[in-house]
């Protein structure tokens, strides 16, 4: 077994190997369920999801959210702009670990540093002019790594390509919303 940056190369290529030959065995449904706390509280549930249609159970996370006392919540979370940043960082990390053990790169150090700027007066409806989400997101990466400068940047090109975090922030995704009356 190799392992570089405490991922099994090995297991990494056999994976990559298995979903090129099989490529329904890449196909995932990733599943949260959000609850209701109280105030401008949540919880959200993520136990489970489907692999090539088979659902695969796992253990089970709970993910909090809030908003700070500024915006009427109690700040015992992150709130939700907050979590968006950490699952771009969180999604970065795994690439650039996946990636640079692929690329025999030995990370020493990974760290990233990301900011979003927003705008309440869209998210409050006071401006219909401005979007109600971020109008821009940053991220910095610090990297110390046996590597040229030049497979660096490689590293960055193939990390950013493949990011589906990059990808559903900067692209457009198709989102379905449905309401259901519950009769509470």
């Amino acid at each position: 077994m190799t392992t570089t940056n405490g991922v099994n190369v090995d297991q990494l290529h056999g994976a990559i190997e298995a979903i090129s030959e099989n490529p329904e065995a890449g196909q995932f449904r990733f599943h949260a369920e959000t609850e209701w706390a109280n105030a401008l509280r949540c919880v959200t549930t993520i136990d489970e999801f489907d692999q090539a249609g088979e659902k695969i159970h796992t253990r089970e996370f709970h993910v909090e959210g809030d908003e700070p006392e500024q915006i009427l919540g109690e700040r015992t979370a992150p709130n939700a702009v907050e979590l968006l940043l950490a699952a771009l960082g969180s999604c970065l990390s795994v690439g650039y670990a996946a990636n640079a053990a692929a690329m025999g790169i030995e990370l020493e150090e990974l760290r990233f540093e990301l900011e979003g700027d927003l705008n309440l007066c869209g998210f409050l409806g006071i401006d219909e002019e401005i979007r109600p989400g971020y109008d821009h997101v940053t991220c910095t990466a610090y990297i110390a790594a046996d590597a040229t400068d030049d497979e660096l940047q490689e590293l960055r090109e193939r990390v950013e390509a493949t990011s589906p975090l990059i990808d559903n922030i900067s692209g457009e995704v198709p989102l379905e919303t449905e309401l259901v009356v519950t009769g509470a």
